[in-house]
């Protein structure tokens, strides 16, 4: 039983996650939370009711947590957000990339605006964030970077052209980042998550429609959409040391379906 503990502990580790209110982002901070770690969510201000939730849920598990609020599409935001972050329980040595956009338009029908917001949450913020924590991170000797990727890294899917050119670049940013930063003397891993369709507010337009569910279903393998506590095992493991010879990846959580 000692070396899961010490391969999956994450007692005395500080998780910063983006996207923190709800969905993907707020299953991992539950789960990395339940692992040991103090969690801080982080999202806009009108989602400030759901991130209160979020923190008084774990607090309840006998857990640290805190939140912060934040447009990530705002780049001059962000080092404000960083320092508040890390006045809680220290500088973050976990950072977890979940905050998303699918804006949802035909490709005839997409905007500048629709293009610059999409790329600006999904792929620039992840890149300037980790780069303001990176330093505390090399300070420590360890840390984890952790980016939401998507099934559209390598799938194109309809009206999704901003989102699906978005992911594709977290998909190689991963890499970059693992090139940049996980040097032998750092500690540092840069890995990402590619999740499959999970009942999200970005897929709420698609869990309307049943029959739309199930044929999204029967394109895994396993015969099923993904339910939020499949995220748990891969985003301890990938925040943990258990992961520490493993960066640049993006693992697929899809059930099969890139596989197939």
């Amino acid at each position: 039983m000692s070396i899961i503990n010490d391969l999956f502990d994450l007692d005395g580790r500080v998780a910063l996650v983006t996207g923190g209110s709800s969905g993907i982002g707020r299953a991992i901070a539950s789960a990395l939370s339940a692992a040991g770690a103090a969690v801080i969510h982080a999202a806009l201000e009108v989602e400030v009711e759901a991130l209160q939730e979020a923190v008084a849920q774990v607090e309840d598990s006998g857990a640290k947590a805190a939140y912060v609020t934040c447009d990530v599409s705002q780049l001059d935001a962000l080092p404000g957000m960083a320092e508040q972050a890390s006045s809680f329980f220290g500088p973050p040595d976990i950072l977890v990339n979940a905050a998303g956009v699918n804006l949802r338009e035909p490709w005839d029908k997409v905007s500048v605006d629709t293009w610059n917001k999409t790329i600006a949450i999904n792929l620039t913020a992840p890149f300037f964030l980790a780069r303001l924590l990176i330093p505390a991170m090399q300070a420590k000797g360890w840390g984890k970077i952790v980016n939401i990727a998507s099934l559209q890294c390598r799938r194109a899917f309809p009206n999704s052209a901003p989102y699906g050119a978005s992911k594709g670049g977290v998909m190689q940013l991963t890499r970059a980042m693992a090139e940049a930063w996980s040097a032998k003397e750092s500690g540092i891993t840069c890995n990402a998550i590619a999740p499959g369709f999970f009942r999200t507010g970005l897929t709420r337009s698609l869990y309307d429609d049943q029959k739309v569910i199930d044929a999204l279903a029967r394109q895994t393998i396993i015969g099923r959409n993904g339910e939020m506590e499949d995220l748990s095992g891969l985003a301890i493991f990938l925040s943990s040391r258990a992961s520490d010879y493993i960066t640049g990846q993006t693992i697929f959580l899809d059930g099969g379906w890139s596989a197939k």
